[in-house]
């Protein structure tokens, strides 16, 4: 079969934009009109933006011990669609100031798993819900020893109540198989450690 080569939409115009909440978060309401793939530009359309800081993603690693260092906290957005709304995560937080992705992947190890990475090995960067919002998130692999790690962590300032367990590569692996770990990112950066764990091991170890 062949296949009819068309050149890519690039052009959008935005007419209107629309503050309808400024909390921690915003969102806007935009209207816009964008090219089409047959060409032209379409009708006005009305979409709704939430509009978020990026945030940075760390799966840490103990590559001599075949471990991994994931954390559980409650989660507001899984209060009413699972029945256990503390979600098995990996570290992370937003860039909420002039901060480069690396250093926040380092402020958010201590803070919410007591944890040091000697080498960050980035994974990708990935839109983890583009139809409605603009978070973009850095996503990397954290070097570090998995020794004593565990307990209680996170800023009582924030609110938050973090509790960090060592999880053998096999165990966390069969969580992800078993739909026990539900957040994204952890289930994308543990399927890229499963592809990518014998260089990471032959380099870390």
């Amino acid at each position: 079969m062949t296949q009819t080569t068309r050149s890519v939409p690039t052009a959008f115009e935005i007419s209107r934009r629309e503050n309808c909440f400024q909390g921690f978060y915003r969102l806007d309401k935009l209207f816009l009109r964008h090219e089409l793939f047959e060409g032209g530009m379409g009708r006005e359309i009305s979409r709704e933006l939430f509009v978020r800081h990026d945030a940075v993603c760390v799966l840490p690693y103990d590559a001599r011990r075949d471990e991994v260092v994931l954390i559980e906290q409650f989660r507001v957005g899984a209060l009413e669609k699972t029945g256990n709304p503390w979600l098995i995560e990996m570290v992370a937080g937003l860039i909420d100031k002039e901060e480069e992705p690396e250093e926040v992947a380092h402020r958010e190890a201590e803070e919410e798993a007591g944890l040091t990475f000697s080498a960050l090995w980035p994974i990708t960067k990935y839109f983890p819900s583009p139809g409605g919002s603009d978070e973009f998130v850095h996503l990397f692999l954290g070097q570090c020893s998995s020794q004593g790690a565990g307990g209680i962590h996170g800023l009582e300032s924030e609110g938050e109540d973090i509790r960090v367990t060592v999880w053998s590569f096999d165990d966390a692996m069969q969580a992800v198989a078993d739909g026990r770990i539900m957040n994204a990112a952890t289930i994308i950066a543990m399927q890229w450690l499963a592809l990518n764990r014998t260089e990471i091991r032959g380099l870390w170890s």
